[in-house]
């Protein structure tokens, strides 16, 4: 399997960010680590060996991106504002430095973007706001209301909270983009966070915007758990 390792200081975060790429062609897959976890943490977690038939064979690539979570979502002690701030900048890197390496390295357009637990926050935040951008998202076990990790609720907290803005989408084109992507969410019966999950399923089919919601039975929110379901939706709704 081909894995490349890439580090640069990002204009747009004003630090280094590296990353890792695995398989040489297919399908491009933004992959967000977990709230505490790192570029490699999918390598080390056993993701990328379950996807290793997938990413032999030429139908998908995986770009292992890192975070600034600590310094945006879990960084309690800033001002709201500056800590939406620098998720903008954070999506920002991704859109104007990640992408255009991938593009340079992979003409597929086919972008997946998948993410465990804060990760699929983030993939699921990420595809719902910038639409067409990403044509099918795979979140598992993710959060979708974000609103408990703040004490001020902010515009910024609104526009990257799934459960409070959806329901308010009203531009045809951005509905009609969303409703070209392939959502799928995926946890646990049992994961505290299952309900937002079927509710951002619902407000989604409000809007028109056909999802696939995947609930597992039992808890569920743990790597073996994730190895599974990941093999089972990178390829589409099943």
């Amino acid at each position: 399997m081909q894995r490349q390792y890439h580090a640069w200081h990002s204009p747009a975060l004003n630090r280094t960010m590296e990353l890792l790429i695995f398989g040489h062609s297919g399908a491009p897959v933004l992959v967000f680590p977990t709230s505490h976890g790192r570029f490699y943490e999918y390598e080390d977690r056993g993701m990328v060996g379950v996807l290793s038939h997938h990413v032999d064979q030429g139908w998908i690539q995986l770009i292992c991106v890192d975070s600034v979570y600590s310094e945006s979502w879990y960084n309690y002690a800033a001002d709201t504002d500056a800590r939406m701030w620098r998720e903008e900048q954070y999506e920002h890197y991704l859109i104007t430095e990640v992408l255009p390496l991938v593009r340079h390295l992979n003409p597929n357009p086919f972008l997946i973007a998948t993410g465990c637990s804060f990760g699929a926050s983030e993939a699921v935040i990420f595809t719902l706001r910038h639409p067409g951008l990403v044509r099918r998202v795979i979140g598992l076990s993710g959060l979708y209301d974000l609103k408990r990790f703040f004490t001020h609720y902010t515009q910024g907290v609104y526009f990257h909270n799934p459960v409070d803005f959806v329901p308010n989408l009203s531009d045809q084109w951005t509905i009609d983009r969303l409703r070209e992507t392939d959502i799928i969410l995926a946890i646990g019966r049992e994961d505290p966070a299952a309900w937002s999950n079927e509710l951002l399923s619902s407000q989604l089919w409000g809007k028109g915007i056909g999802n696939a919601l995947r609930i597992w039975d039992g808890w569920c929110h743990d790597w073996p758990y994730w190895q599974r379901m990941i093999v089972q939706y990178i390829g589409g709704h099943d």
